[in-house]
């Protein structure tokens, strides 16, 4: 058995530069101490998301393996500064990212991105190759039009609604559309959601805005996937109602030293859908 970690226990801040605004950005800090490589774990975008609430079920086999395991809060959500993004939400997130590594003076991780953190993955990994060893892709990576799918799609429809109109009704929906099997999401999960979006209505309102001000956050790179060397695992659920599957074939078509696993019954969250399997699986990746 490694470390147990909790999410108080594993709590930092970290101030960081982004151009001419100083953030305080938050993460967690999951260190066994064994001197071995290190994880970053990058959320989703879904209000009151947090890098502890997207890979709790991800944390321990990872720690347990010997990996420090970093977790964290995008700028925007959870305990991070509010930000108001008029750009690439993907190369913002990315910069903060390179920014935390130089705090901690990592020079080289391992990323795992699920949705707006596939993004920022990826834009990581094209801005600083040199700082990425492999990569898991979930749930996103690149933009760009569906040719099967009504964009915006379902589930992201469902988001920007609840943005606005943050209620439980509304939350309600937009998780059981972000999931296979809503049966196993419990009315606990709903209410501390809940909770950690209304107690950071900054964050609500700053989204919207930065949707009005720069509707497509999340740019197509498409074009440029080929840049990317590292070792690159896609996982994608076979029922994801918030971005289409052939998003995840395009991302292995696109960078060279790719692979991509497909979950049945299982939507958009596949680490938290399907954990004990997602957890052997990238746990193999890393490790071999």
């Amino acid at each position: 058995m490694g470390q147990e970690f909790t999410e108080a226990a594993a709590s930092r801040f970290a101030r960081l530069s982004d151009g001419a605004q100083d953030l305080d950005i938050h993460y967690n800090d999951c260190d066994p101490a064994a001197g071995g490589e290190t994880v970053v774990m990058l959320h989703g975008s879904g209000p009151g998301a947090s890098g502890w609430a997207n890979f709790s079920r991800n944390v321990a086999p990872l720690t347990s393996a010997g990996f420090r395991v970093i977790l964290l809060d995008c700028p925007g959500w959870s305990k991070s500064d509010s930000v108001i993004c008029a750009t690439s939400r993907s190369e913002l997130n990315a910069r903060i990212l390179k920014g935390l590594l130089d705090h901690l003076g990592l020079a080289r991780v391992h990323v795992i991105g699920n949705s707006m953190g596939s993004h920022s993955a990826v834009a990581f990994a094209l801005a600083h190759p040199e700082a990425v060893g492999k990569l898991i892709l979930m749930g996103g990576g690149t933009g760009g039009v569906s040719a099967f799918v009504p964009m915006p799609t379902e589930g992201i429809k469902l988001l920007q609604k609840l943005y606005r109109e943050p209620t439980i009704d509304n939350l309600k929906r937009m998780m059981e559309v972000f999931v296979f099997d809503a049966g196993d999401l419990t009315e606990e999960l709903f209410e501390t959601r809940l909770q950690n979006m209304l107690a950071r209505r900054d964050h609500l309102e700053n989204f919207v805005k930065s949707s009005a001000a720069n509707p497509r956050q999340f740019p197509d790179v498409g074009h440029r996937l080929h840049e990317i060397s590292a070792e690159t695992l896609i996982v994608w659920g076979r029922n994801d109602r918030f971005v289409p599957m052939e998003v995840g074939l395009r991302l292995v078509a696109g960078i060279p030293n790719s692979q991509l696993h497909v979950f049945n019954n299982c939507g958009h969250w596949a680490q938290w859908e399907h954990a004990d399997r997602f957890n052997r699986l990238a746990l193999d990746f890393l490790t071999h």
